[in-house]
């Protein structure tokens, strides 16, 4: 029953995954950009030059400001990491358990 939830986990995150994967690649591309005009505003010594990277930087957030629901989608992908993760996670033997260890034991040594 475990196996089948996870499963249908992973079909729901997979399902949010490609329903914003156009805004998740718009809002990657944005925030690329942002580090750049953010890069060329440190580097840039006159005030006109500050003033300029700095509207063009404006401008760059207003373009992702709308990609923000995109972030369901990169919850979506953890989410289909933890599952992942989950379902590859072995349960442990009955002959690792410590006690049945220790019972095989103690019958050996009477």
């Amino acid at each position: 029953m475990k196996q089948f939830l996870l499963f249908i986990g992973a079909l729901a995150a997979l399902a949010i995954i490609l329903a914003s994967l156009g805004p998740l690649i718009m809002l990657a591309v944005g925030i690329w950009l942002l580090y750049l005009v953010y890069r060329q505003f440190t580097r840039t010594d006159s005030a006109g030059g500050k003033i300029g990277w700095l509207i063009v930087g404006l401008l760059v957030l207003a373009f992702i400001t709308p990609h923000l629901p995109a972030l369901i989608g990169v919850a979506a992908a953890y989410g289909l990491y933890l599952v992942y993760r989950s379902w590859k996670k072995e349960e442990p033997e009955p002959e690792d358990d410590p006690f049945t260890n220790f019972e095989k034991q103690w019958k050996q040594l009477q």
